[in-house]
């Protein structure tokens, strides 16, 4: 295909626009629908017998979450993927308007926060994890689609028929018809680490035994994910240096796997 046959992203990261920067953004919104979806899963868990948490504790659980993820997210990037600029100017960490969250950094997060939760509710932590671990994935969906219509973090150059050409992969000022098209990566990792982990995350939880194991769904949600992050990673334009020839999603994501492995492996010993 010629590149003027390739479909040119245009799409405006903006729902509603007030001023040049401010506005209602489809990323931030992602944000708030994923959580929404976090609070309604976790409210239908409870009501059906799979958990038992008081609203009041569902409410507290669910802003612990919150809280994990922005802050987890945050750091993990400006410490995962802009350690320098971080080092010589640490205000940037505040400059959210600016973008730039990490998904192992909430990862971290929503460990930290899932922490405190259990031992202000004198719960079990790897129980809560089980039933936390399905909350998540409607977030992820949510957000690599607005990384889509923001035009960021896209895919390696390639020729298949659905490649993207994105203005902002080229300098600015660069004419369409130089522009090479390339995966549109940031629906593969939509699919994969959103809807696939959401469909098994949701069958493991409602039609099997898995939280009478504890540890056991929460070491195959991340088993799962390290695993199609890194096949994603094969198709994603690498936006930081790499580490040992990885990616530095694929490199963190080893870790992840590491942690999915040793929790089944552990579920299964004290089973």
């Amino acid at each position: 295909m010629s590149k003027t046959e390739y479909w040119v992203h245009d799409l405006d990261p903006f729902l509603f626009q007030f001023t040049e920067n401010f506005g209602i953004r489809y990323y931030g919104l992602a944000y708030a629908l994923g959580f929404l979806a976090g609070m309604w899963f976790l409210h239908l868990f409870c009501k059906h017998g799979k958990a038992v948490l008081t609203p009041e504790q569902q409410s507290f659980t669910i802003t612990a979450m919150m809280i994990g993820v922005l802050l987890g997210g945050r750091l993990g990037y400006s410490l995962f993927y802009a350690l320098e600029e971080t080092l010589h100017r640490p205000w940037v960490i505040f400059q959210i308007w600016k973008g730039g969250m990490a998904s192992h950094g909430g990862f971290i997060g929503v460990l930290v926060a899932c922490w405190w939760v259990a031992k202000k509710l004198k719960l079990s932590f790897l129980q809560l994890g089980d039933l936390l671990c399905p909350l998540v994935p409607p977030g992820i969906l949510l957000g690599r689609i607005a990384n889509f219509i923001n035009g960021e973090l896209w895919g390696k150059v390639s020729n298949v028929s659905w490649a993207v050409i994105f203005p902002q992969s080229a300098m600015q000022g660069t004419p369409v018809e130089l522009i090479s098209a390339r995966h549109p990566s940031q629906l593969y990792e939509a699919g994969l680490e959103g809807a696939l982990l959401l469909i098994y995350s949701q069958w493991r939880l409602w039609k099997t035994d898995a939280l009478n194991s504890p540890g056991r769904l929460t070491g195959e949600f991340l088993l799962i994910y390290a695993v199609v992050r890194v096949f994603g990673e094969q198709f994603r334009e690498p936006d930081a240096p790499l580490i040992f020839d990885l990616s530095r999603g694929s490199f963190y994501s080893l870790f992840l796997l590491v942690g999915g492995l040793f929790l089944i492996w552990r579920s299964k010993r004290t089973a």
